[in-house]
């Protein structure tokens, strides 16, 4: 008989994720972004991967640079990474590799939008699993694919600035097509060994969808949200909602029935919910033209948000479901207040029979914000406090702080292992406020 794999013995794992967007294209008006540069993680690695295991995180989020790793056309320098790699795995964390967390390498002419770009991203995905398949198993083929596609194809914010919804398909198709190459390339150098975690943002719409100014975009909005994830796992057929909309944006049938013939599935299904952001309102009379220069406004959905994307995702992709990353930017007592909501909202949905293995608090310190691409002054002025750890400037670098919101975290690990080893607490207790 085939061993249980790690998620399917119904407890419920807490872990933490760093930060790791890069777009590494600049032009004028526009820096390249690499959180791992702004803070300081390619310095402080070991200390930051130590940091999470002393907080009582079992796994760790964490997320490869490509355009590093792939300077040019075939040459590959893994130096960083075999240490990040050796330092993560003595931490005694699970890594779950997000093998494309934004970003591709600087020589790759229109990013996403390169024919290339699918056989590409499979290369270096099948060459990282060749390299640490001993020791890394769980991988995140595309972290958030429509957070890609809206932000390169659909708003002309990111490379290859794409725009409308010609861009949005051309870019999803794009995406799709990579992802499940790289699925199928983990899976020739793993087999079953393999566990894939697919990941996407667990975006909400709410408002005035049905007024006349609105009614075209929400509808396509509201199922575009699933599109990456759909045609990847081959659900893209005749009566999907978007195949019209993917025919008239020159998707063609071939390439929608390849899908269908290659589809991948998740062993896990990741969705990522921020209380205060994740849900956007339309409004009557007003139109926003949404992402992130012109956003429509977002309202703090709580709890109930939470419980409707995780069952959303769960309904519709029918595997376990994990909170791959959540928090609020705030104060401390913001952090924990929301710490404590969430943990009890997952223990009440699993206590009501819906299959969640993880919680994922993101992430482990704070990160710096997406503006800084479009602004010259310094990384201070886009601080996101998010963190159980503050990032504080000090002359010999970067600090990592920790603060109380760690301390809270380490209790609900910790009761949550303890009650799954049936030794003491229970999985719900809460520590005393600070």
């Amino acid at each position: 008989m085939t061993e249980p794999r790690w998620f399917e013995d119904g407890r419920l794992r807490f872990g933490l994720g760093i930060e790791n967007t890069f777009v590494p294209q600049a032009r004028d008006g526009e820096r390249a972004i690499d959180e791992y540069e702004l803070t300081e993680h390619y310095r402080w690695f070991a200390e930051d991967f130590r940091k999470a295991a002393a907080v009582g995180s079992e796994f760790l989020r964490w997320g490869v640079p490509w355009y590093r790793i792939a300077p040019a056309p075939g040459r590959w320098d893994w130096g960083w990474v075999d240490q990040a790699m050796e330092s993560l795995v003595e931490a005694g964390l699970r890594p779950i590799i997000d093998l494309l967390h934004y970003g591709t390498p600087l020589w790759l002419e229109g990013e996403f939008s390169n024919r290339d770009y699918p056989d590409r991203v499979a290369e270096y995905a099948h060459r990282f699993a060749e390299r640490y398949g001993e020791v890394a198993v769980d991988y995140t083929p595309v972290n958030e694919p429509m957070i890609h596609a809206l932000f390169s194809g659909e708003y002309g914010y990111w490379p290859p600035y794409g725009r409308g919804e010609r861009g949005v398909v051309d870019i999803s198709l794009a995406l799709a097509e990579g992802f499940v190459k790289t699925q199928h390339a983990v899976s020739s150098v793993l087999g079953d060994r393999a566990i894939f975690v697919h990941v996407d943002a667990g975006l909400r719409y709410t408002g005035d969808l049905e007024a006349h100014e609105h009614r075209i975009d929400a509808k396509r909005l509201v199922s575009q949200r699933f599109l990456v994830e759909d045609l990847a796992t081959g659900r893209v057929g005749e009566g999907h909602e978007l195949l019209d909309t993917l025919r008239a944006n020159g998707a063609p049938d071939d390439l929608l029935a390849w899908f269908r013939d290659n589809a991948v599935q998740p062993d896990i299904m990741g969705v990522n919910y921020y209380p205060r952001h994740s849900t956007e309102v339309f409004e009557l009379g007003i139109h926003h033209g949404g992402g992130f220069a012109d956003p429509r406004p977002s309202f703090d959905a709580g709890v109930e948000g939470l419980s409707d994307v995780l069952n959303l995702w769960w309904e519709r992709y029918g595997a376990p479901v994990m909170l791959t990353e959540t928090c609020v930017t705030g104060t401390v007592e913001e952090r924990i207040e929301w710490l404590d909501d969430s943990v009890a909202e997952i223990d009440r949905l699993r206590a009501g029979g819906m299959p969640i293995v993880g919680y994922t608090w993101w992430p482990l310190f704070d990160m710096y914000e997406w503006t800084f691409r479009h602004s010259s002054g310094p990384r201070a002025d886009h601080l996101l406090t998010m963190g159980l750890f503050d990032l504080v400037e000090t002359e010999s670098g970067l600090a990592r702080r920790r603060n109380p919101t760690a301390d809270r975290f380490s209790h609900h690990a910790t009761a949550h292992r303890l009650h799954s080893n049936g030794t003491q607490g229970t999985h719900a207790a809460r520590a005393p406020r600070p």
